[in-house]
């Protein structure tokens, strides 16, 4: 008996130093890997930058090289002497995420899967228009969300990407344009409106818009960028002090028994609370307007009735409409309201004042329309634990 106590004794030792050799070798790897600077604002880089014993400014040159001029070699950074071109090649890296696949749609949208490093896929979009480039990015590999009608909602939820991976879909879509020969500018416009709920990753999301409005990045104007919620009302509050861009809401009802079924966040922020929400973003930032989506959906949210609950409901609220007809998703069982209907609701709109207009469907061919993003999910969690926990 003795003997096999002892043995049992032993057995746990070995194991426990196994595992603390494992331990202490996965903790050695990740120190001593090269640090992503993709993501790092002027002030992350300047901080990265005395860690090495090195002068501040040398943060903006690297925020120009790298989302000005899309160089990212170090060696190639020629106003950075070479010491420190060597000093970073052995420590840094500007990592973008890897072309899984390319999709051109007949309309000249563009849809690219891109493959992040732990596996994990997701849809970034084009949209090339005469006056403007729009490029549609996403927040989470997957969504914690489970709108009814989405594609993204029926892949599960992964995890939040980081601000690096948000901006690498901005810098690597921008050098494949390039590439194809839309000129030195192919993107004008950002949305966060790919897959995920931008605001249910917030710091990352905050992050790699600010980086999108630096004078010494991409420099876009604040009205070029939009995020696109269904509604997390206290972010949306932080939002308009933190990072004031152009804000869109994912209504897409104006009854809260047809929206908690639709978008079921509402059941945590009523239509009410969230045009209330609406309302301090407006006084806060002193914007123009805000953006309303509403998907067309037939029998369901498209009557007289609803248009005229619309109008009441935005009334006061400097806002701008967007009817959005359905696009199909494989496994949904809506239809897209008959163009018919969906003139007379914009018409009713119209009549009452509010600026209203019909999204034109781009991409649909190669699914890269609106609410048709899925890309590849790994390691599927439970959605409603974390999203519990994210906005309580």
């Amino acid at each position: 008996m003795g003997q096999i106590l002892l043995g049992r004794r032993l057995l746990s030792s070995s194991t426990t130093l196994t595992f603390v050799r494992g331990l202490t070798e996965a903790v050695r790897i990740f120190v001593s890997a090269p640090k992503n600077l993709v993501g790092l604002d002027r002030f992350a880089l300047q901080d990265y930058f005395a860690s090495l014993g090195e002068k501040a400014f040398h943060a903006r040159q690297l925020l120009q090289w790298v989302y000005q001029r899309g160089v990212t070699d170090f060696s190639e950074m020629t106003d950075l002497r070479l010491s420190l071109r060597q000093t970073l090649s052995e420590n840094a890296v500007i990592a973008l995420p890897e072309v899984a696949r390319a999709q051109h749609s007949q309309d000249g949208t563009r849809k690219w899967l891109f493959r992040l490093s732990d596996g994990n896929s997701i849809e970034t979009v084009f949209i090339p228009e005469e006056d403007r480039g729009t490029l549609c990015i996403s927040s989470q590999a997957g969504c914690m969300l489970t709108c009814s009608f989405c594609a993204t909602a029926r892949q599960g939820f992964s995890r939040n990407l980081s601000a690096g991976e948000i901006i690498g879909q901005l810098l690597l879509a921008d050098r494949l344009l390039k590439q194809e020969g839309w000129g030195e500018r192919p993107i004008s416009n950002v949305v966060m409106m790919g897959m995920g709920e931008p605001l249910l990753n917030y710091d990352a999301v905050v992050s790699a818009m600010r980086l999108m409005l630096d004078d010494l990045s991409f420099g876009l104007s604040r009205r070029r960028v939009t995020l696109s919620t269904a509604g997390v009302v206290p972010a949306m509050d932080k939002l308009s002090e933190d990072c004031p861009v152009s804000l869109a809401v994912s209504l897409h009802a104006v009854r809260d028994a047809v929206r908690d079924e639709l978008v079921p966040l509402n059941r945590k922020y009523p239509i009410e609370i969230l045009l209330d929400a609406c309302r301090r973003f407006l006084r806060n930032d002193g914007r123009r307007r805000i953006t309303f989506e509403y998907v067309m959906l037939s029998g369901v949210n498209d009557s007289e009735e609803d248009a005229e609950t619309l109008v009441s409901l935005l009334s006061g609220i400097p806002s701008k409409i967007n009817l959005i007809p359905f696009n199909p998703v494989p496994g949904v069982e809506y239809l897209c309201s008959d163009p018919d209907a969906i003139d007379r609701f914009r018409q009713r709109l119209i009549s009452s004042g509010l600026t209203t207009i019909t999204r034109k469907t781009r991409g649909a061919d190669i699914a890269a329309a609106c609410g048709q993003l899925a890309g590849t999910v790994q390691d599927r969690t439970h959605r409603s634990a974390k999203l519990a926990k994210t906005v309580s």
